[in-house]
């Protein structure tokens, strides 16, 4: 079942509240116009105090009173922090990491393969589910939290290894060609000798127990559909709120779990966005996630967890509480609930503010969210689930991401840098994206329902693919891609053919040498951008290919070196369609110089406006146009548009036509035509 409305809402624990307020904060929530609240996966130690003894008092509350006062509710197993009781009974339920055991006290440190960790979960659920599942406040459930293998190297994990491998490689000698064994005498006779995996110095070995752990995430969290689908009724749905690569909030594509392959069994996907706030507040954590977000299943996606008031630092201005939430409205989202409702008054998490601060009280935050209630209220109708259409595509990949984690080419730069670097290019110009994993690649046809493919370091490449992206371009797609693609197979094994692999035809070069570079700069064949980059050089900043063009023509190349003759970026046109090669890294300010020129020269329609102002657009439930402006900026800002009979959604007024106008700080418009 999807909901045939916006989801708005909030986490609550009642179990965390100082005292019983739950009617008054409920009556809040309703006021403020949210309709549902997000309950249970963190209490699994007040649902069972002691082995066998349950208790759900919580819940039976939470769930009657938003009941009575007209909430709904998703309810979450309480499977990701354990019991005391349950760690003291079974001490190898705690992980094993790389560096040993975990120690109780800190969430998700169990081990998922963990038999008597699963027997306990499936029990835990069942009673739970049994208990409740014919409430009618339910309108769905959440699998788990965050779900990780939590770097699960202990014994379980290990036989388990051992058997993926064996069913993967019958033949033991070609396990040891696959991942170069016979270095440092580590090749294998008989899988009784297969070592302790957390010794390996193989890069290639490694990765593969990476992509095994993610496989670990995909069959636990389908563990626990099954059982939930024994109990869902109907036009319940089943969800799990996936997260991302972190650095200080929500930055590129999770590295341990697989989502696309998670995600399988769940009714929609739900993910956990967040962001910085104030002057960092910028829209592309929320841009960039929605588009991994929509391409899990394909789909519209739920945000199950955001902030409201968030981390000391994140505490948004005003208006951006309302921007924020518009945003994910913009990029497909059908639901908004804030971690959480209410500040916690103890533990880890005390200073990430929710909805309420530790006076519980109306405040700014809040007083702003009734204005979106308020919002919805009026026009949600028109802007849920929007369905988007857009001509490019960003290709990301799993085992390259664990292939420049094990390889890395320079001590400041990852995977998800590169992939960031891309998308946030193309998002300041505003040109909107998808994501294609590779594993949904198997046709060309996956490829060529977008005009523009770009792929961030495709390091760890399948044949199959790169011979598909040969022909994408052949039958008239435009490529953007960059270094590091094609280098290895998917194994991590580095490849001997040249480079960049087969897709050297499409791209029009080679190349055999790579460093990093000493104080060098770009020379650009084009005049308009050697004289706007004459006085003040681009550098080029962390990593860089010493490109040999055959029939690509050079975009630049490398001065302020020894490397004669060699070039830095490319352009090949073949057959139909063409391809840039960018073969070094360096800033976004010039990258996006560069893919202006290339997209306009391609017949993209280019928009008007650029970041600070960003362009957001979709097809509502009513096959009608919606138009986002918003600006990301304190300072006021022009928008530039040429629209004829639309309907101001926020105004509540049609306009006969309207030409540009001017947003103010933190603000947005949004038009239906």
């Amino acid at each position: 079942m999807h909901p045939n409305s916006i989801i708005f809402g909030s986490a609550y624990y009642e179990e965390y509240m100082p005292y019983n307020r739950i009617l008054q904060d409920f009556t809040m929530m309703k006021k403020a116009g949210m309709n549902t609240i997000r309950i249970g996966e963190s209490t699994w130690s007040s649902l069972e105090p002691e082995d066998g003894i349950f208790n759900f008092n919580h819940i039976d509350l939470m769930l009657q009173t938003a009941f009575d006062v007209g909430l709904s509710v998703i309810v979450g197993t309480p499977t990701y922090a354990i019991p005391s009781w349950l760690a003291i009974k079974y001490p190898d339920i705690l992980v094993t990491g790389k560096e040993g055991q975990a120690k109780y006290g800190h969430r998700q440190t169990m081990d998922i393969l963990n038999p008597n960790y699963r027997n306990h979960c499936e029990r835990m659920i069942r009673e739970l589910l049994q208990h409740i599942h014919k409430h009618p406040s339910i309108i769905g459930y959440q699998l788990d939290n965050e779900t990780k293998s939590y770097g699960n190297y202990g014994p379980y994990a290990q036989q388990e290894f051992i058997s993926y491998l064996k069913n993967k490689f019958p033949d033991i000698n070609n396990l040891n060609s696959s991942f170069g064994l016979n270095y440092w005498s580590n090749r294998i006779h008989d899988w009784s000798q297969f070592p302790d995996i957390r010794g390996s110095i193989n890069g290639s070995l490694n990765g593969e127990f990476k992509k095994f752990q993610r496989s670990m995430v995909s069959d636990f969290l389908n563990f626990q559909n099954a059982i939930v689908c024994e109990y869902l009724q109907e036009n319940q749905f089943i969800t799990q709120n996936f997260d991302y690569g972190w650095t200080t909030h929500s930055y590129g594509l999770q590295p341990e779990v697989d989502q696309v392959d998670a995600a399988k069994q769940l009714t929609i996907a739900g993910f956990d966005i967040y962001h910085p706030s104030q002057n960092k507040y910028t829209g592309k954590e929320i841009s960039f996630g929605g588009s991994i977000a929509r391409s899990i299943k394909n789909q519209n996606y739920f945000i199950l967890e955001t902030q409201a008031q968030g981390n000391i630092n994140w505490l948004p201005y005003e208006k951006q509480l309302l921007s924020q939430a518009f945003s994910h409205f913009s990029n497909g989202a059908d639901s908004l609930l804030y971690w959480n409702w209410h500040s916690i008054h103890n533990s880890l998490e005390s200073y990430w503010m929710g909805v309420l601060g530790h006076d519980l009280r109306e405040n700014r935050a809040y007083k702003e969210i009734c204005e979106l209630g308020q919002e919805l209220k009026k026009y949600g109708d028109h802007i849920y689930h929007l369905e988007k259409n857009n001509q490019v595509a960003i290709l990301l990949d799993h085992n390259s991401l664990i292939g420049l984690t094990e390889f890395p080419l320079t001590n400041n730069l990852i995977y998800n840098d590169i992939f960031r670097w891309l998308h946030d290019a193309i998002y300041e110009l505003n040109i909107e994206c998808d994501v294609i994993f590779s594993s949904q690649i198997s046709t060309l046809t996956d490829l060529c329902k977008y005009q523009y493919l770009m792929i961030p370091a495709y390091y760890s490449a399948e044949e199959s693919i790169l011979h598909l992206i040969n022909s994408y371009v052949e039958q008239g797609g435009h490529l953007i891609c960059t270094y590091k693609t094609a280098y290895a197979d998917e194994y991590l094994k580095i490849r001997h053919e040249r480079q960049p692999y087969i897709i050297n035809k499409c791209l029009g070069l080679t190349y055999q040498q790579f460093t990093n570079p000493d104080e060098t700069t770009l020379k650009f064949s084009n005049p308009q951008l050697e004289k706007k980059h004459f006085e003040t050089k681009v550098q080029v900043s962390t990593f860089m290919e010493l490109l040999i063009p055959s029939t690509a023509k050079v975009i630049a190349s490398y001065e302020n070196t020894g490397f004669y003759d060699t070039a830095a970026i490319t352009e090949n046109n073949y057959g139909l369609g063409s391809a840039i090669y960018l073969g070094c890294h360096f800033d976004s300010t010039t990258l996006k110089d560069i893919l202006f020129e290339y997209f306009q020269k391609n017949k993209f329609e280019m928009d008007q406006n650029q970041f600070p102002i960003i362009h957001k657009m979709g097809i509502n439930q009513f096959q009608k146009t919606i138009h986002y402006y918003f600006n990301y900026s304190n300072s006021r800002q022009k928008v530039h548009v040429n629209y004829n009979n639309v309907y101001d959604l926020r105004g509540a007024v049609h306009v006969a036509s309207i030409t540009d106008f001017y947003l103010e700080p933190w603000d947005f418009k949004i038009l239906e035509s």
